[in-house]
This record gives structure tokens, sequence and C-alpha cells, in this order.
């Protein structure tokens, strides 16, 4: 939203100066003003775990993304298990991403067809890249007889 809003406070500024009316440039500064502050929002919100234990604190508390932050954290370790565990903490919380990563997980321990269900779990809820691997002649729909 923040993209747009920039772009089009851009496209307001050059209609503005080049038809030369002031209403459109003052609308111009109105809306880089807000796309400027809704970036600061979604830059300040990006940080919201400052240090590993806010980060430990907010997945005890039951936050699926610090969970799902955490799971990644113990995919790169190698350590799969709690991975899994962190990951079916944030499925149960109804996180669709932590779908996906659990989709992810299972694929690479057992095999994409052994994934499918985490899958076709996070497609269901909308899911981009989990969607595309239903469509007809993709991975987990090659013949068109596995929809969505």
């Amino acid at each position: 939203m923040a993209g747009f809003l920039l772009f089009a406070a851009a496209v307001l500024s050059i209609v503005g100066v080049a038809s030369d009316r002031g209403v459109i440039t003052e609308l111009s500064w109105f809306v880089w003003a807000l796309g400027i502050l809704l970036l600061i929002r979604r830059t300040l919100h990006r940080r919201k775990y400052g240090t590993p234990e806010l980060l430990s604190a907010a997945a005890a508390a039951g936050d699926a993304r610090a969970m799902r932050s955490l799971a990644m954290v113990a995919k790169l370790r190698d350590d799969y298990d709690e991975a899994e565990r962190l990951l079916r903490r944030g499925v149960d919380v109804g996180d669709v991403e932590s779908m996906w990563e659990m989709g992810r997980l299972v694929e690479h321990r057992d095999g994409l067809q052994a994934s499918e269900p985490w899958f076709r779990m996070a497609a269901e809820r909308g899911h981009f890249s989990a969607k595309r691997f239903f469509r007809p002649g993709h991975a987990l729909n090659m013949d068109g007889s596995n929809p969505l």
C-alpha cells in the first residue's frame, strides 16, 4: 500500500507541476506524507522482536510469526524436530505461512508426495505459492486429477 501511495504521489506531483494546478500539487503532498507514514509504520512493525529473548517470549506467548521465525532458525541449524514442533504450534493457531513452511520441511525430509496435505492446507487458505502446486500440470497435479 505504501508503495502504491508513493507512486501515486509521484504521478500527482508531475501532473500538478505540468498543468500548473495548485490543488493537484497540494494533494500530492498529502499523498506523499501518507505514503511515507505507512512506510515508516511497516518498517517499525518488521522490527517487532528486537532481541532473541523478545522473540522467544513472543513465541511462548503464542505469536505465530515468532514461532515460525524460531522454526526457521532451528531448520537452519538442522534441528528438524524443533522446527516441526514450532511449525505445528503455528499451524494449530491457523498461521498459513506455518502450513507452507511445514510442507517445505516435510518435502525436504520425506519428499513431495508426503508434503501434499500441508501444501493443500495452505493452498485452501489462500497461500499463493501453495495454490500453484495444484494447477493442472504442476507438481501436485500433473495429470489434472488432483484439483484444489
